[in-house]
């Protein structure tokens, strides 16, 4: 289980915010698809991270200004893996607790998903408890 591959159990389409990008652009996304971190992407390639904290710190230390962009306060240094990984790794890496989605990216530094810790909770739960007596609906 821990030694099976990331890509199967990442998410392939994530959704993705652009460099360019405002942050009050961002942060609509991120309401409206209920996200706490969200890969940065240009021309297919992982560019950074953006978090809520991002959003939160930013707006803690500045003015609100409609002009304030996704570069102004991504992470440009961004722990990733790759699809070959194992779930293992990725398990150990968000024991870390510095954060909760792991880009994952090819060769080419190309975004081909995220994996996060609620997935490799879930992929766990099912390899032990394939069918959940509690909150069925949850583990779909």
């Amino acid at each position: 289980m821990m030694n099976d591959q990331v890509r199967d159990i990442m998410t392939k389409d994530p959704v993705i915010v652009s460099p360019n990008q405002t942050l009050h652009e961002v942060t609509a996304i991120f309401l409206q698809n209920k996200l706490q971190q969200c890969p940065v992407v240009e021309e297919g390639k992982l560019m950074g991270m953006i978090t809520t904290h991002d959003l939160w710190n930013h707006s803690r230390n500045n003015v609100a200004n409609p002009a304030d962009k996704v570069e102004d306060v991504m992470n440009k240094t961004v722990i990733k893996i790759t699809p070959l990984d194992k779930v293992g790794t990725a398990a150990e890496l968000f024991m870390d607790r510095r954060f909760k989605t792991l880009p994952v990216v090819n060769l080419r530094n190309e975004l081909k998903g995220v994996v996060t810790s609620f997935d490799v909770i879930r992929y766990t739960l099912k390899e032990e408890y394939p069918k959940p007596i509690l909150y069925p609906e949850a583990y779909q």
